[in-house]
This record gives C-alpha cells, sequence and structure tokens, in this order.
C-alpha cells in the first residue's frame, strides 16, 4: 500500500512539473502540422453571402474567402476551403477536419468554453438602413416611421429591445420580402447587415441604400482548437498587422462599403 501510494505521488509531481512542457508542446502541434504540410485548411460556409458563397463557375468568392486568401499567401501556404455549415463550423474544428474557421465566428462567452479565437479581424453589424438621402442618425428618428425587419432574426430582436415608443416595426418573413417592401415604400426603414445592404444596390443602384444607425457591433475571430498556443500567437500578430497596414480594412470595405468599426480597429 506504501509501495502504491508512493508511485501516485510520484506520477502526480512528475506531471505537474512536466506539464508547461507538455502543454507547450502540444501547442506548438498544429502550427508546426501546418508548416509541414505546407497547407492551411480552413472551414467557411459557403451559404453565408457576401461573405462567402460559390459563384457560376463553382469557386469560392466573399469577403471572408479573400480574408483565408491572405492569411495563406502571407504565410506561404497552400490554401484548403473546407465547406461546412453554420452548425458545423467549430465541430469540424474540433475534430481536426479543418485547422482554423474563418466564417464569420462572432467571439462569444459560450464559444470561448469549446474553441479559442484570435483577436478581432472583422465585425458583423446590425444596422437601420435608408436611402442615402435619408438625414437620420438616432433612435429617436425611427418615432412614427415604418421600420421593416426579419421576422425572428437577430435584428427583430435587436430593435424590439431598443426602439423608442411610436417607432412602427413591420415585421416580414425573409429578407426578401422585407427587402420588397423598403424599395416599394412599404417601410421607410430596414434594420439587417450592412452587407445585406451592398448586396441589395448591386441588384438596384438606384436604391442607393446605407447604414445610418448601428444598433450592435459583433466583432468576429479566426477560430481555432484550445490549447494552441503557438498558432494563437502568429495569427494575432498576423491581425495586428492586416490592422495597421490597412489590409483588413480594404477587405472589408470592398465588401461593405465602410471602414471596419473600432470595436475591431481598438480592439486589444
Amino acid at each position: 500500500m506504501k509501495n502504491l501510494n508512493f508511485l501516485m505521488k510520484f506520477v502526480t509531481v512528475t506531471f505537474v512539473l512536466a506539464g508547461p512542457a507538455m502543454i507547450s508542446s502540444a501547442s506548438a502541434d498544429a502550427l508546426q502540422g501546418i508548416t509541414e504540410k505546407g497547407k492551411l485548411r480552413v472551414s467557411i460556409d459557403p451559404a453565408a453571402p457576401p461573405y462567402s458563397a460559390m459563384d457560376e463557375a463553382g469557386k469560392y468568392k466573399g469577403s471572408e474567402v479573400e480574408v483565408a486568401k491572405k492569411l495563406a499567401a502571407d504565410w506561404k501556404l497552400e490554401l484548403e476551403l473546407v465547406p461546412t455549415s453554420a452548425a458545423n463550423r467549430i465541430p469540424y474544428l474540433v475534430s481536426g477536419r479543418s485547422d482554423v474557421v474563418i466564417s464569420t465566428l462572432s467571439i462569444t462567452d459560450e464559444r470561448k468554453k469549446a474553441i479559442d479565437f484570435s483577436k478581432p479581424y472583422s465585425a458583423i453589424q446590425i444596422v437601420v438602413g435608408a436611402p442615402r438621402a435619408e438625414n437620420i442618425g438616432k433612435l429617436n428618428d425611427l418615432v412614427g416611421k415604418r421600420v421593416a425587419v426579419t421576422r425572428g432574426s437577430t435584428n427583430d430582436a435587436e430593435i424590439t429591445k431598443v426602439a423608442l415608443p411610436g417607432t412602427d416595426i413591420i415585421r416580414f418573413e425573409d429578407d426578401a420580402t422585407s427587402i420588397t417592401a423598403l424599395l416599394s415604400g412599404q417601410a421607410s426603414y430596414y434594420v439587417t447587415a450592412p452587407a445585406l445592404l451592398t448586396t441589395v444596390n448591386a441588384k438596384n443602384p438606384a436604391a442607393g441604400l446605407e447604414p445610418k444607425i448601428v444598433l450592435k457591433t459583433n466583432v468576429t475571430g479566426i477560430g481555432i482548437r484550445k490549447g494552441e498556443a503557438a498558432l494563437l500567437e502568429k495569427l494575432n500578430a498576423w491581425v495586428n498587422a492586416g490592422l495597421a497596414d490597412g489590409s483588413l480594412n480594404g477587405v472589408y470595405k470592398t465588401a461593405f462599403g465602410i471602414d471596419l468599426p473600432p470595436e475591431v480597429t481598438n480592439a486589444k
């Protein structure tokens, strides 16, 4: 019994003493594996235009695809895009089917329990959109106006939470119907993401829609598996460089017509 107790103590002490080294070794595995393969596997959701989608020729396009291309090019790696869904982005990563996730992955406390995130490199905003000529900038300006929103969406939840009494919120079943309501004059304003306003303008240049009021900003990070300290450090350095030289802002502005919000550019 004494020998067993001694052995257990020895194993415990050995594990504690070796712990940092073991963690350090494991942390280097992901980055080392990527470097040795010369390939970066990036999970994306191709059903999320204009962030990521597939064009008529069967090639991936979108702002997140451009970020992934830039990351692989800067690290001199071959890029392999791993198509997945919003629900499977994290499971694909955790199971090792991808090395990182670049797919509108908002940084949340709940997600931090499962994976780690790089510093914010982009953002998803909820905005009140209106024609360029409309002079609005605060919630008071919505009082007495008809505001379109897609029923049951996060946009619906946000405008419902912050709207002042007298704001006439008109709910529609999908984005297409909400957009039609705005363009046909059934509603004055539209609560959505800037990306959708850009898409509407591309198809209907006369609409001239632009973000007028930002209701909420969710910052997004590059998702990686837990414990990959070396990879996380290198990703953060890459994000810092991309924000400093304006290249990440360039990707965002090309896609959405506006600069990255301060929640991203000023993030620590």
